[in-house]
């Protein structure tokens, strides 16, 4: 069978836009209410409601009349009517009454995308499918994030002005906890020399420093499981409170090009009362500092210019990010080749 080659281009803006096929968090869960809001994730303007019975509802923010938004209409409960000319738009995206016009003929024919909806740990997720892939996969997050009763959690969620792969790769690079964090209260320890490895998982890969683990940001590990994430885990002292080392897992969420959403769920295992102990210290001491390595990590990813990656010298202690950016890279290609050769059997018939 012939296939329609994807070019290099192609593939490029598919990764710098963000892969489809997969859960990306958007919001956290207690930002949205009864009132429609507007949001642009990987590009897509997107509303999001909920009803009277609090169950969430997600649709592309435009009217099929004439492409008013509508996060600037009215939540009529599991639909919602445009502004401009009131047309009700039901939660699974169709036209079902146009109050201006008796049997008006977009009723049960025009049609908007909808997004199927997943909430855990205080986050919003949506699926982001193309056009073969509108059924969502199923979504695995980790254990220590699921497992609400041997562990708890914060979520974190900031916005950086910089493209996605930026934040993500800064992640899959553990060498520079010991350089830009280096004054940090949980990473002024470590060797400033280090060996690198890749080792192989189920789900993905870890990239961790050969012969030096429980001191610095000694590891990251990508995992592949309806969502990309990536966990490490730092190291704390019987000082910072029960529960042993402090897990954080990460994910990022293109809103476009040029600007991501950062959500890092921090977690200790804890229970009982040294879990309330636990969450009274992180509110009153631990999240003042752990917002400020991450600032730390937004301004010199803010300041680095578009075209960095054109003019990088990489070398050994790379291998974790070089590997990540092949990944993603393969995927894209995928994804476009899959839609592309079946756009082909399609037109062939």
């Amino acid at each position: 069978m012939n296939t329609n080659k994807v070019s290099s281009e192609c593939i490029e803006q598919r990764v710098n836009s963000g892969l489809l096929n997969y859960w990306y968090p958007v919001l956290q869960s207690w930002s949205v209410t009864g009132i429609p809001t507007g949001i642009t994730r990987l590009g897509q303007r997107i509303v999001l409601w909920r009803d009277q019975q609090g169950v969430l509802h997600a649709l592309e923010d435009r009217c099929p009349h004439r492409g008013a938004r509508l996060s600037k209409g009215w939540n009529l409960g599991d639909k919602l009517a445009c502004w401009y000319h009131g047309v009700q738009i039901s939660s699974e995206g169709n036209v079902v009454d146009v109050p201006a016009e008796s049997n008006c003929n977009m009723i049960g024919d025009a049609s908007i995308k909808s997004y199927k909806v997943y909430e855990h740990s205080d986050t919003i997720f949506l699926w982001f499918g193309d056009e073969l892939n509108g059924q969502p996969a199923d979504i695995d997050l980790p254990e220590f994030l699921v497992d609400k009763e041997n562990y708890s959690s914060f979520l974190c969620m900031a916005k950086w002005n910089c493209n996605y792969r930026y934040a993500v790769e800064n992640v899959m690079d553990p060498m520079h906890g010991a350089y830009l964090h280096a004054d940090s209260h949980s990473m002024a320890e470590g060797d400033k020399t280090a060996e690198m490895r890749v080792r192989n998982t189920d789900q993905g890969y870890v990239f961790e420093k050969v012969g030096q683990l429980g001191v610095n940001f000694d590891w990251c590990e990508l995992i592949d499981t309806g969502v990309m994430a990536l966990t490490l885990a730092i190291p704390y002292g019987a000082g910072a409170g029960p529960g042993g080392n402090f897990k954080i897992v990460g994910i990022t969420t293109p809103v476009d090009e040029h600007n991501c959403l950062v959500f890092f769920w921090r977690i200790r295992e804890s229970k009982g009362w040294q879990r309330n102990l636990w969450r009274f210290m992180y509110r009153t001491k631990l999240e003042k500092l752990h917002w400020g390595v991450l600032e730390q990590d937004r301004i010199l990813l803010e300041a680095m210019s578009d075209d960095a990656r054109e003019n990088e010298y990489l070398y050994s202690h790379d291998v974790g990010l070089s590997r990540l950016r092949k990944i993603l890279a393969k995927k894209a290609k995928q994804q476009l080749q899959t839609v592309a050769d079946a756009t082909l059997i399609i037109r062939s018939r």
